[in-house]
């Protein structure tokens, strides 16, 4: 059987070194979701080890869920990395918490592993756990202007205790306007209000990632019961279900839930409910309900303010005007890049000791300033046709054949062929799951009408101008 654990202590600082190399190699966002919640069991190891000597270590996850992920993913790693420290290490048993030994506790936003299944529900602590929020994104700490003060607003209003004014709030745009900022802020400002509630914050791709896992290892109560007892949900880039049958249909029953129990819930997309291709449409209905809103391209303005508080962020760090005044003009689509780009000038300003001018910025960022010059969205062209043939964007995707409909949609697709490097089944998508076939069709009319038709060339020259400069 081999020598034994003969210390109380050995187990519990073996298990020490042993998370420290986990959190190190699974990186932060797999180890907090899955292997932090692991708790070693030291009365066995202890008692064995007065009692003559024990080879087993055993370890402890709050469900059944959780247990069945990190046996499958994690047994072997955990018995070699034991062993590394503690030769005499023979096996390592990974084991469901018993109701019994647990604490009561209540899962808040700060925990976001499974609780066990019926009849042994248990939850890691509130008070153990770091909150998943990130402590930049606050209602302070948003830039507020035309563009995107609905949602700002509405984001505020649902933070507020009591009874909800709405439920759902959809908030959409493209990528990088500050979506999942507001996501953050609505989560971290409702939990500070009502510190009780359990809150849950994920991705769609999460969402279907533990839903298939739960499948898997036969405990889909867990992840249904889990999810359905919050009192706010929030689930960010819910296009990464399209086309996921089962997917959606777990989606749909939890949104039902929730919403039939009062509680609060944040749904964020790139797109509109009724944009949202190969999403059913039971669950488009559904999010339209309560109060949608979009969250638009930043002006000029908006980009610029953004700048001037981020900078404010940055002890130390020395700007002059007119950089701030390039990077604001020539990123121009995602408020990501644009503080990624501020961030990147001040980063390098430090590392070399050199003074920050025009020169110095565009050196640093030559390759960010020429991407974003000839980067253009599928969903910034529809807008752009839309607006210039005062139609609404949705009719650029519905299946409505009139022409005055028709040859606008042709041109945005013209536009897209030219404009983008999407694919042509990839533009068919965005226009309402067209295929690939007409696409092609509506790139080759338009390139006849512009040689016979001034009124249609006129449009694509000024649309061409607008969405290129």
């Amino acid at each position: 059987m081999g020598s034994a654990i003969n210390r109380p202590g050995d187990a519990a600082r073996a298990w020490a070194t042993v998370r420290g190399h986990l959190r190190e190699s699974a990186g932060a966002r797999l180890f907090d979701q899955w292997l932090k919640p692991i708790e070693l069991i030291e009365d066995a190891a202890n008692d064995a080890g007065q009692s003559g000597g024990c080879d087993t270590i055993r370890l402890a996850l709050p469900s059944a869920f959780v247990t069945n992920w990190v046996r499958n993913h994690y047994a072997d790693r955990l018995l070699a990395e034991f062993r590394a420290i503690l030769p005499e290490v023979r096996s390592v048993s990974i084991e469901t918490r018993a109701a019994s030994v647990s604490k009561p506790a209540v899962l808040t936003a700060e925990s976001l592993a499974a609780p066990a299944a019926s009849p042994a529900p248990v939850v890691a602590s509130a008070s153990s756990e770091r909150p998943p929020f990130d402590a930049r994104f606050t209602f302070d700490r948003f830039v507020v202007d035309a563009s995107n003060k609905v949602a700002f607003n509405a984001g505020r209003a649902l933070a507020e205790p009591g009874v909800p004014r709405f439920s759902p709030l959809f908030l959409h745009g493209g990528t990088g306007q500050g979506k999942t900022h507001l996501m953050h802020a609505i989560g971290a400002a409702y939990l500070a209000a009502v510190p009780e509630a359990r809150v849950i914050l994920m991705s769609a791709e999460r969402f279907m990632f533990e839903f298939v896992a739960s499948m898997r290892a036969r405990d889909t109560h867990s992840f249904k019961t889990r999810l359905r007892s919050a009192d706010l949900l929030l689930i960010d880039d819910l296009q990464f279900i399209a086309g996921k049958d089962s997917t959606q249909e777990e989606f749909f029953h939890t949104i039902n839930e929730v919403m039939a129990a009062g509680k609060r819930l944040v749904i964020c997309a790139d797109r509109c409910p009724q944009g949202l291709d190969g999403v059913e449409a039971r669950i488009t209905s559904r999010l339209s309900v309560g109060l949608v809103a979009d969250i638009k391209a930043p002006d000029l303005a908006l980009r610029r303010a953004i700048l001037t508080r981020k900078l404010a962020d940055m002890p130390g760090a020395d700007v002059p005007a007119d950089v701030l005044d390039l990077l604001a003009t020539r990123i121009t689509q995602s408020i990501r890049d644009l503080e990624g780009a501020l961030g990147r000038v001040v980063a390098y300003a430090q590392l070399t000791g050199d003074p920050v001018d025009l020169e110095f910025a565009v050196a640093t960022l030559g390759d960010v300033l020429r991407g974003a010059e000839r980067r253009v969205t599928i969903d910034e062209i529809q807008k752009a046709v839309s607006a210039h043939f005062a139609l609404k964007p949705i009719e650029l995707v519905s299946a409505r054949r009139a022409v005055v409909v028709a040859r606008p949609r042709q041109i945005a697709m013209y536009l897209a062929k030219r404009l983008t490097t999407r694919s042509l089944p990839e533009i068919g998508r965005k226009f309402g799951g067209r295929d690939h076939s007409t696409v092609i069709h509506a790139v080759r009319r338009i390139e006849q009408l512009r040689d016979t038709d001034r009124e249609i060339d006129g449009a694509v020259r000024i649309l061409l101008r607008e969405l290129e400069g």
